[in-house]
């Protein structure tokens, strides 16, 4: 199988007043290309800094990472943006839409970005997938909580990425809201072939993808596959 994510020796460490603060020690994995890959761990782990330096949104102090074929070490911050762009997907615990835009909008900008001339077509269909068609044109303060968050999953599949990133997808939503989002994004995914990549604290979550990275105050401390494999 194609490594569309190669970690290898992973450091990342920050200066907090006189001392120096390691967040991610030693971290080495590879993601599958169309694998389902969770990474588990309580707060404070370093689950969500391992998801920045997985996506080039942040830098290493040490180690290199490998995304779609390309080492993010060797390219600067706007090559990697293109990057991003063109393959990444993200999905954020508190939704990231702008609030000055409706649905629609929210969902076409990625692909406006991109110059797809297919924008708008795109983007209601897959507002309609995630069971939003009469909700296109409410900006985020007039949707719930769970409404918001199926809009940031549209978007996130808008620009078909190769993968996408999920930081604790469920983490405003109640139980009931959770797992039907939950389930609107495994369906997505597995329609997609995107490769899925979630960040959790909920063990529940990590045990429907396929393999589970656990982490320890910034370290491994498993990485197994699951059942589903």
């Amino acid at each position: 199988m194609t490594k569309i994510l190669k970690i290898n020796g992973l450091e990342k460490t920050y200066q907090s007043g006189q001392k120096q603060l390691t967040v991610l020690k030693d971290i080495s994995f590879d993601v599958e290309q169309g694998q389902t890959f969770s990474i588990v761990g309580p707060s404070g782990s370093g689950k969500t800094t391992l998801l920045g330096l997985c996506a080039g949104l942040d830098e290493p102090n040490a180690g290199t990472v490998e995304l779609c074929g390309h080492d993010l070490k060797r390219m600067n911050e706007d090559e990697r943006a293109r990057l991003r762009n063109k393959e990444v997907g993200f999905i954020f615990q508190n939704f990231q839409l702008l609030p000055t835009l409706t649905a629609l909008e929210n969902v076409s900008i990625p692909l406006e970005l991109q110059g797809a001339k297919n924008a708008i077509t795109r983007s209601k269909e897959l507002l309609e997938k995630v069971g939003l068609a009469d909700r296109m044109h409410h900006y985020p303060s007039q949707l719930s909580g769970g409404e918001q968050q199926r809009v940031a999953l549209a978007r996130a599949f808008a620009n078909t990425p190769s993968i996408l990133f999920a930081d604790e997808p469920t983490g405003n939503l109640d139980e009931e809201t959770g797992e039907k989002v939950i389930q609107l994004l495994f369906d997505l995914n597995k329609e997609a072939g995107t490769t899925l990549v979630i960040i959790s604290h909920d063990m529940e979550l990590a045990n429907r993808t396929q393999q589970i990275l656990r982490l320890k105050g910034g370290q491994i401390l498993t990485n197994q596959r699951t059942a589903l494999n």
